[in-house]
């Protein structure tokens, strides 16, 4: 093989290759690829299928002078690659190391970042915006993939660009998939443009005959003009987004690096916005990824030879158990409905649409329309449960006030990925739910602490009167999975917490821990009273409402009090135990809020990083200590550096 990447440091050495050298560049970067994300992780497949789409673009244009801007961002390893990164790669998604996405602060060629779906458009649209209004130089390229052209926002950039004929290009990276298969009309019609190769050439023959019709008078005219229009919506492809105003060119191989480069050259000779449709192929290059490719989206550490993973799972995952015990709830209720918006195998929802699938609707990357369509369907009768990742639900925040609170209806938000969840950084952790979710009148909110309050908080959820929220982590669960049947479930008292560790009168420490910090704050509670330091624990259980009357006991109860949230502190589940201590009164004699505080969380491991906010229980003993002793007296009660 050709050794053409060991030589390209930047873009201008990529500027020196041609035709076939290309591809042979095309082929190492997929070996190269393979052989760095088997050893780090990261998202593979999507990369895999646009590795001659970035050669071409970065070929063809002069970034950063000209912009591309990627959708998403996780198929952008390529582009880092040719951006002078390529050294970097064995820190990917490492703590410190090379973001998974564009990210500003790393490169002048990633120009705008990105983790959540359906920006590009809009952010073109702006850049065009500032490059009229400041005589700025240089063509805008937007990548989106077909899935992420399911988003509403994607849709309201096309309208606006359309309207004001922005001079953008915008490429459509057509792969069938986002994580999982895409769903809904964009989907059907992009699938009927991309397999029916008659519509090309019909397409030029029909363009040809229309433009042959003469227009003779008022009403022939408009006779031959609605003839034109049936002619057109007949034959003539990406009607669509001719309709928004586009000139739209394709599909094109988006393997073919010569031929891609021909349309960036016609999109140059036109005015206003182009959609160029891409015709790209999942995983390509790597057979496990091409006939997987939603497992091999985002992945761990792998053997390249098969494609098995190197880590073993021993225990379920959180998702696991939602999607289990969500089937089981639904084999028993009729009305029961699972929603998920594009994330079928993340939040374990493809479990329930196996079983269930007349009662289970992938919405695609649309969290707002989910949660406002589970609106719809629990006023019609159904028990919706709706599973989106924390991140994704900022998304559809308005719809969680509007839709759903406002009218006190009975529909599960499921949050999943709550919390710290490692490589992915700052736009995928999901620290801020307590906060934007408190404040919301109806809304009760409750965080599982492992396997068995999961289950039994579902179970709640799902039969409460009103909106309920359950908030879980990312990964293994927390203490021993036993599938519970129904009559082994049982209803949580709303807003009632749990004593793990008894509230005795003159304690030297309470510490108030929920969902995933419970276990820790637990070790860390138990060796604090085996070396005589009076400490109980309280597991909140929920956010909202909270336990006040539990919990005003334990302050007056207590010398010192900690309280521990995986999530941001402002606004948060130490912001409530405050507000609720300084409406009742109440002083607080020592207080520690172990979390997040007033930045986002980089990337890294999830144990790394709660080792580094201290919500491991090393951490939460060393806040417990000095409160209440010597600093020394941590490495004797903890000689380990993690537990």
């Amino acid at each position: 093989m050709s050794d053409y990447l060991a030589k390209i440091n930047g873009i201008d050495d990529l500027k020196r290759l041609k035709g076939s050298q290309l591809k042979e560049l095309a082929a190492e970067i997929r070996e190269f690829l393979l052989n760095n994300i088997s050893e780090t992780g990261g998202h593979l497949a999507s990369n895999l299928g646009t590795v001659e789409l970035t050669i071409a673009l970065h070929h063809y244009l002069n970034s950063p002078t000209d912009k591309i801007i990627w959708d998403v961002g996780h198929q952008a390893y390529t582009h880092k690659i040719l951006t002078g990164r390529k050294d970097c790669f064995a820190n990917l998604r490492q703590k410190d190391g090379l973001s998974g996405y564009p990210k500003c602060t790393e490169s002048p060629h990633d120009i705008i970042g990105a983790g959540h779906s359906s920006t590009s458009i809009s952010a073109a649209v702006g850049l065009a915006m500032a490059r009229e209004n400041l005589n700025q130089m240089g063509d805008i390229y937007a990548v989106i993939g077909d899935g992420a052209l399911t988003g509403g926002m994607a849709f309201e950039a096309l309208n606006h660009a359309g309207h004001i004929g922005a001079d953008i290009n915008v490429i459509l990276n057509d792969n069938e998939m986002s994580i999982s298969n895409n769903v809904g009309a964009i989907s059907n019609y992009l699938s009927t443009l991309r397999n029916d190769p008659k519509l090309k050439r019909v397409k030029e023959d029909i363009e040809f005959l229309i433009n042959k019709i003469p227009r003779f008078g008022n009403t022939v005219s408009n006779t031959v003009e609605r003839v034109k229009s049936a002619l057109k919506y007949s034959f003539i492809q990406g009607v669509l987004f001719e309709e928004f105003g586009f000139n739209y060119l394709g599909p094109v191989d988006g393997h073919n690096i010569i031929e891609l480069m021909k349309h960036f050259k016609q999109a140059e000779t036109i005015d206003g916005p182009v959609l160029l449709h891409v015709i790209t192929k999942k995983g390509k290059g790597y057979p496990p990824a091409e006939k997987n490719p939603d497992r091999f989206h985002g992945v761990g550490a792998f053997n390249i030879a098969d494609g098995s993973s190197r880590k073993t799972k021993s225990k379920a995952s959180y998702s696991k158990i939602f999607g289990e015990t969500l089937s089981r709830l639904a084999a028993e209720d009729k009305k029961i409905a699972g929603i998920t918006a594009a994330m079928p195998s993340g939040t374990g929802m493809e479990i329930f649409a196996q079983s269930f699938p007349e009662r289970y609707y992938d919405v695609g990357i649309a969290e707002q329309h989910a949660v406002t369509m589970s609106t719809g369907l629990a006023r019609g009768g159904m028990k919706p449960v709706c599973a989106i990742y924390s991140t994704f639900l900022q998304r559809a925040y308005d719809q969680v006030i509007h839709d759903a609170a406002i009218q006190n209806l009975d529909l599960t938000l499921a949050v999943d990925r709550a919390g710290i969840v490692g490589n992915d950084g700052e736009t995928h952790q999901g620290l801020f739910d307590y906060s934007f979710l408190r404040p919301i009148p109806n809304l009760v909110m409750m965080a599982a602490r492992d396997a068995e309050q999961l289950q039994h908080m579902l179970f709640t959820a799902v039969n409460y009167k009103g909106p309920a929220v359950l908030r879980y982590p990312r990964g293994a669960a927390a203490g021993d999975y036993i599938p519970h049947q129904i009559a082994d479930l049982k209803k949580l008292e709303i807003g009632k917490a749990e004593e793990l560790i008894k509230v005795e009168s003159e304690m030297d420490l309470t510490i108030l821990a929920i969902g995933s910090t419970v276990y820790p704050a637990q070790k860390a509670a138990r060796i604090l009273n085996e070396n005589g330091h009076k400490t109980a624990l309280i597991d909140a259980r929920f956010v909202k409402p909270l336990d006040e009357e539990m919990i005003i006991r334990a302050i007056k109860n207590s010398n010192n009090v900690i309280t521990v949230e995986e999530q941001v502190l402002a606004g948060g589940f130490s912001s409530a135990v405050l507000e609720l201590a300084a409406d009742r009164g109440v002083t607080l004699k020592n207080i520690k809020r172990i979390g997040v505080g007033d930045e986002f969380v980089s990337q890294g491991g999830m144990e790394e990083m709660k080792e580094e906010y201290q919500l491991d229980g090393r951490g939460i003993l060393e806040n417990a200590l000095s409160l209440l002793a010597p600093a020394e007296e941590v490495n004797k009660l903890w000689p380990e550096k993690k537990d």
